[in-house]
């Protein structure tokens, strides 16, 4: 265990915030201060924490004060010193005598050293600023007197940007500092510390992190970085989040190389603006239709794909797609992965959507659609489109598939992970029925997994040919995600319904009852991961029923 001497002279809030976090294990062993009526003395006693003062008496140097401060600091056992508004300049007399001592600085050294950091940020009118964890190092000379040029001069183990915002005067950036900035950068320095992650060359003037890398390729974590940096500009705000009482704004990764809802173009430009519902929705709606190379269509409500499909041409797509379910694709969103024509833009105006998304439009197509006064019409670039290789084989429609991450903000956190960018083909199959699917469910089973990728679990998908005919998303229950798939296939679906159609579930049966209740609606294949200590009552279940079954061996959950 990591134990630290920390040296304050006031309210030490960066070493409580250490104490109460305990980075990498690490414990505050003694707060030391110069004031005997610092309040980090007691808040640190208030924690069980032991206290020592050293109080700066007159006419007693520089390094006299640092001798009586390390004959204080004797009765403790500590491995780093965190200083944190003390505000001494430390000789040698001190630092020879201690373990490695780090200090915080608020600003992104070398910019703005010195004791008004804040101020002089301020006066440069820079847009960001920050702080910087750095390895204290002697700033005095022979007769402890400082050395301007060598104040916060050590290595630096560790910094974190923070904004400067118009409007910003020395007590709101000083908060800002230390809130967005000290409170990560201070406790995170610690951590590698408490870990043995850090090695300091003091001679060379230099500190590695062995723990701020990203793992390799090869490692298990596949390249997850250590560190996630981002950095996004707000493109405009909105009229309000999910619901008119929060506010919101949309923020652009300028450094984004695919398709993308957040730099398409709004044709119409007299609509309204998207709203936080219609980017999140055209966003599901675009990256479902880069599942497919064919000519495809979706139509998504909150999030959700109402009905998808791909034909040998777009309009066809679109009609089937829509099919699916009418009724709830009123008011949803419409994405399209080839450039829009005027017969399919007859067919989008024909009910009511809020935004249709391509990557591009004929004249023709842009006419009809602007004759809906507020269907927002977006063109995600038809630089997209990449031309047929030299082999003649057409291309993925919208272009590659480029950014690797996504990420979910949890409170106090987020959740980071790699797209789901599975992509199975009949050969990935293992039939474990004594029927065989026919190549018609096959070519089902491949499109409704692939489709299925983007339907909230618990989620159920019914497919006939490469189009959806009932979706089920979003269930606590998978027995009641495959009903409600039938019921929107039997009663919303358009000339068309569940019998003789492929079902395709994100995760394992459990339990026989949902391969049951597929039977009773007419299913006549089923896709799944397989993988449940149930598979073999599951499969048997199917047998008696006829039904054709066959495991992709991964799963495809999604539940944001």
């Amino acid at each position: 265990m990591t134990r630290i001497a920390g040296l304050a002279g006031n309210r030490g809030r960066n070493l409580l915030n250490v104490a109460d976090r305990r980075p990498g294990g690490a414990d505050l062993a003694v707060v030391l201060s110069y004031d005997e009526e610092a309040p980090v003395l007691e808040a640190a006693a208030e924690r069980g924490i032991p206290t020592e003062v050293v109080p700066l008496e007159d006419g007693v140097d520089r390094r006299e004060h640092e001798r009586a401060v390390n004959e204080a600091l004797s009765d403790h056992e500590f491995d780093l010193v965190c200083l944190d508004g003390y505000m001494r300049i430390l000789s040698d007399t001190f630092l020879e005598a201690q373990p490695t001592t780090l200090n915080v600085h608020p600003s992104l050294l070398p910019a703005f050293p010195g004791d008004d950091a804040w101020g002089d940020a301020l006066e440069a009118d820079v847009s960001v600023t920050g702080c910087t964890v750095h390895v204290v190092t002697d700033a005095t000379d022979d007769e402890g007197e400082v050395l301007e040029e060598e104040i916060d001069a050590g290595p630096i183990v560790t910094q974190e940007p923070v904004p400067v915002y118009e409007g910003d005067d020395e007590e709101t950036l000083k908060e800002r500092v230390l809130h967005e900035g000290e409170f990560r950068a201070y406790p995170r320095a610690v951590k590698w510390f408490a870990e043995g992650a850090v090695d300091v060359d003091l001679e060379a003037g230099e500190v590695s992190v062995d723990a701020d890398v990203s793992s390799p390729d090869d490692a298990d974590h596949d390249g997850l970085p250590a560190r996630r940096l981002v950095s996004s500009d707000r493109l405009s705000t909105l009229r309000y989040g999910e619901n008119p009482h929060q506010d919101a704004a949309v923020y652009a990764d300028y450094t984004c190389e695919e398709a993308s809802v957040v730099h398409a173009d709004q044709l119409n430009e007299g609509a309204k603006a998207l709203s936080y519902n219609n980017y999140n929705d055209a966003d599901g709606a675009l990256n479902l239709i880069k599942e497919f190379d064919e000519p495809a269509a979706a139509v998504i409500k909150h999030t959700n794909p109402a009905g998808c499909a791909t034909a040998d041409s777009l309009v066809e797509a679109y009609d089937r797609a829509l099919s699916t379910d009418p009724m709830s694709a009123f008011g949803g969103i419409v994405a399209l992965n080839r450039e829009c024509d005027a017969a399919t833009a007859e067919q989008v105006i024909d009910s009511f959507k809020e935004v249709v998304v391509a990557p591009g439009y004929s004249e023709e197509a842009l006419e009809v659609l602007c004759e809906k006064e507020n269907l927002r019409v977006l063109d995600v670039g038809r630089e997209a489109l990449r031309a047929s290789d030299a082999s003649g084989e057409q291309p993925r429609a919208l272009g590659e598939r480029t950014d690797r991450f996504t990420e979910k903000p949890l409170v106090g956190g987020r959740l980071v992970q790699e797209r789901d960018l599975q992509s199975i083909t009949v050969d990935n199959l293992e039939v474990v029925t004594e029927r065989e699917p026919t190549d018609e469910e096959l070519e089902s089973m491949v499109f409704a997994w692939q489709t299925l990728k983007h339907v909230k679990s618990n989620g159920i998908l019914l497919a006939q040919g490469t189009e959806t005919v009932g979706v089920g998303m979003g269930q606590v229950s998978r027995v009641d995600a495959v009903r409600l798939a039938a019921m929107k296939a039997d009663e919303h679906a358009e000339g068309k319904d569940a019998e003789g159609a492929v079902m395709a579930s994100d995760a394992f049966f459990p339990f026989p009852d949902g391969i049951e209740e597929a039977a009773e609606a007419g299913i006549e294949a089923v896709i799944q991961p397989g993988g449940s200590v149930n598979d073999d009552d599951v499969i048997e279940a199917a047998d008696e029923h006829g039904i054709a079954m066959a495991f992709t061996g991964q799963r495809s959950f999604r539940h944001d």
